[in-house]
Formats: structure tokens, sequence, C-alpha cells
């Protein structure tokens, strides 16, 4: 069973997060040729305050 983990900054819609989802289930199941319904797919958001980029957070540096 393939499970995906994924990490992005808060602020998306649940529409693109589903968009998302759907997306990367699509591109296991083609390069890996797993059976759609056994593909797992986990989106951790984190606080943009939380996310550092070049010693800053994404907050800090307006970053979306």
């Amino acid at each position: 069973m393939p499970i995906a983990r994924l990490s992005i900054m808060q602020g998306r819609s649940e529409e693109e997060i589903a968009e998302l989802i759907d997306a990367v289930t699509e591109a296991i199941h083609q390069s890996l040729h797993a059976p759609r319904a056994n593909i797992r797919v986990l989106v951790d958001e984190v606080p943009r305050s939380h996310w550092g980029i070049s010693g800053k957070t994404a907050l800090e540096l307006g970053q979306t």
C-alpha cells in the first residue's frame, strides 16, 4: 500500500487540497501501477510561522 505524505503551508482551500490528493493518487497509480483503492495520501498543513526558509519564517518573508 503506497503512502504519500505531503507537507504544505497553510492557506489553501479544501478544494485545492482535494485536487492535490487526487493528482498525487493518480501519479502513484500511473507510476507504480498500484490500485487507486490501495493508495493513501496524507497532507500536513504547516503554519507559515513554522516554515523556515533561509533562516526566516515564511510568514516573515511574506511567502504563500
